[in-house]
């Protein structure tokens, strides 16, 4: 879901209307009595189980992103003439989690789930005290080069324990599917309006932002050297008070050298995070390079972050979708006619946007060449995509880009295209974040292009992590297969999540709602 804008109250009584609000609910009252504020249909609808973000449309009844729409109602301007001031005040104080968590349920966009309801009230707790909470002045960075500045500013400008008065904030983590981001949007969707510097963000996003800032920074101080993430966790604060991350993890040694730090000066600095991840804290990094310097972060987050687990009774994945036609294997010429005419189609929407050869795209300080595209449409040969030395931060901008993107000739992979699936596997993660909508060729059914059966064969057996991760994620190997290129357990957890989301990103749901830039 995107953030969405509200009207506020008066600037005269922000902070009051909002204590009413939290004064509805601060005891803990049940979702349907907190929503007994405004009218509700005359029957209310059963207490079932939701669905997951992207899934969280009972298509039987809304055919259309239901939840999307009545948030993004919620910006668009009124008709002066049917302009009520009474319903935008009764609009303003029920702007909570909680509320608009029962609004979804009745409007038909989810169904209750007694799991998720814990999760909203944890979230709706945190938001009762970020409306008294007024985050520290962070100091400007000290201006003088001297060395007595730079002892003086060090010593007095950086906190070295968080503020009193902060409150701690959420580590949510669960399985795949159980929802986690849509209630993260959720809650930040409807923050207090005292908050006024905020950011949600996927982490791996936020974590090329953060080395961007490092290599400035390491830039800026130039031969007087000096700590670069001092100042990039001061300029994070300045910006958010309230920071909300996406599917927190940790893959590598230089983000776990870094957010050790980093992790430790945005909470002393007084901001407060939201986190969902897959992973509780002390599984993160497991195995990894050096961990042992990284455990300083796992305990931060374990003290200073209220940890929560959604465990879910259903699970969202396997609930039946139908699988819309946007994946075509083998590669026959027959198949390669049709995804031409379905190129063709959408390229030629727009008269005044017609396709172009090598379109270039530049990031990082490379240029990435596009062999056909229009503004919103792109298509790419695999190798073209995965064949050369392109990172999650070249994909990120492909993803941004264009809505739409096709991949040509798929190769099936095995031992011997290792980096070609690494390279895959960071695509697919990139398109299922922005949302991309995606059409392949493929050698195999896509979800079974990195399955090397016979390999394992030889090998003896899947191993039982391998399965338990599938199981976890809610495939089979009838499905997807098996693959033997896998072996670390980061590596076999990313693998079985991109055939999760290979599967999710050609149901007929996710055609229908994605590729809207």
């Amino acid at each position: 879901m995107k953030a969405v804008q509200r009207a506020v109250a008066s600037s005269s009584t922000p902070n009051r209307q909002l204590r009413l609000s939290s004064g509805h609910i601060s005891h803990r009252a049940r979702i349907s009595s907190v929503a007994s504020a405004h009218t509700r249909p005359p029957q209310q609808k059963p207490r079932g189980k939701a669905f997951n973000s992207s899934l969280a449309i009972d298509s039987g009844l809304h055919p259309n992103p239901a939840e999307q729409n009545f948030l993004a109602s919620r910006s668009t301007n009124r008709n002066p003439s049917n302009h009520d001031p009474n319903q935008d005040s009764l609009n303003n104080e029920i702007l909570t989690p909680l509320t608009q968590y029962q609004k979804l349920i009745d409007s038909g966009a989810l169904r209750g789930d007694e799991h998720q309801t814990r999760i909203i009230q944890k979230l709706q707790d945190l938001h009762d005290k970020l409306v008294d909470y007024s985050p520290p002045e962070i100091p400007d960075e000290a201006s003088s080069n001297s060395l007595l500045s730079r002892i003086f500013h060090r010593e007095s400008g950086i906190p070295t324990s968080p503020p009193e008065s902060a409150p701690k904030g959420l580590y949510l983590y669960g399985d795949v599917g159980t929802g986690k981001t849509m209630l993260m949007d959720l809650f930040y969707q409807t923050l207090p309006p005292n908050v006024k510097r905020k950011r949600r963000v996927h982490f791996h996003a936020f974590m090329i932002d953060v080395h961007k800032r490092v290599h400035n920074a390491k830039i800026t101080m130039g031969f007087r050297g000096g700590d670069p993430i001092a100042p990039v966790a001061r300029d994070l604060a300045r910006e958010a008070s309230v920071l909300c991350f996406d599917e927190f993890q940790v893959t590598d040694i230089a983000d776990a050298m870094i957010l050790r730090r980093l992790l430790e000066s945005l909470v002393n600095y007084g901001v407060i995070c939201v986190m969902t991840s897959n992973r509780h804290p002390d599984d993160l990094y497991k195995n990894g390079i050096q961990r042992s310097s990284f455990v300083p972060a796992i305990e931060l987050l374990k003290t200073r972050f209220e940890v929560t687990d959604l465990d879910s009774g259903t699970d969202y994945r396997r609930v039946p979708r139908a699988l819309s036609h946007v994946y075509y294997s083998p590669l026959t010429p027959e198949n390669n006619r049709e995804v031409e005419k379905i190129f063709q189609s959408l390229a030629s929407e727009n008269p005044d946007d017609p396709p172009i050869p090598n379109r270039k795209l530049n990031t990082w300080g490379r240029t990435i060449l596009v062999p056909e595209s229009t503004s919103k449409v792109a298509k790419f040969d695999f190798h073209d995509l995965c064949g050369q030395p392109l990172s999650a931060a070249d994909y990120i901008e492909v993803t941004k880009n264009f809505g739409t993107i096709f991949v040509l000739n798929i190769p099936k992979m095995g031992m011997q295209e290792k980096d070609l699936a690494r390279r895959f596997i960071t695509f697919i993660d990139a398109c299922y974040e922005s949302k991309t909508k995606l059409f392949v060729t493929s050698e195999v059914p896509v979800f079974q292009v990195f399955s090397d059966e016979a390999n394992a064969d030889k090998k003896g057996h899947v191993s039982d992590h391998m399965r338990s991760v599938m199981d976890d994620l809610g495939l089979n190997s009838e499905m997807v297969g098996s693959s033997s290129i896998f072996t670390g357990e980061e590596e076999i957890f990313a693998f079985a999540r991109a055939c999760s989301r290979l599967v999710q990103m050609g149901s007929k749901e996710w055609a229908e709602t994605a590729g809207q830039q």
